[in-house]
């Protein structure tokens, strides 16, 4: 974890952050309202695991309608706990005038 001061090897090696999902990670579903980087900053800061986001499409069951969603998805349990705890203070909108 960056935050700790301790390098991870799977970032050393580019192998944290996954362009495809595989069957075994835990998904986590939400609207995005910030930029996708600062989701992402925020994983590599707070967690140590190899984790996916990115977009999915899902059928709303109440109007039939396609929809896209963010999803991120993470190898250990543990982490999408501790990210969907702290997603309303992440996923922010801040408009600076």
């Amino acid at each position: 974890m960056l935050a700790q001061g301790e390098a991870n090897p799977l970032n050393v090696f580019g192998l944290r952050q996954l362009q495809h999902c595989p069957p075994h990670f835990d998904r986590f579903r939400f609207d995005l309202r910030a930029e996708e980087k600062t989701v992402t900053d925020w994983i590599y800061k707070n967690l140590s695991g190899r984790f996916y986001i990115g977009d999915e499409y899902h059928t709303d069951a109440e109007t039939d309608q396609l929809i896209m969603s963010k999803t991120v998805a993470f190898e250990r349990p543990y982490e999408i706990t501790y990210f969907a705890l702290h997603l309303d203070q992440i996923n922010t909108s801040w408009q600076i005038f």
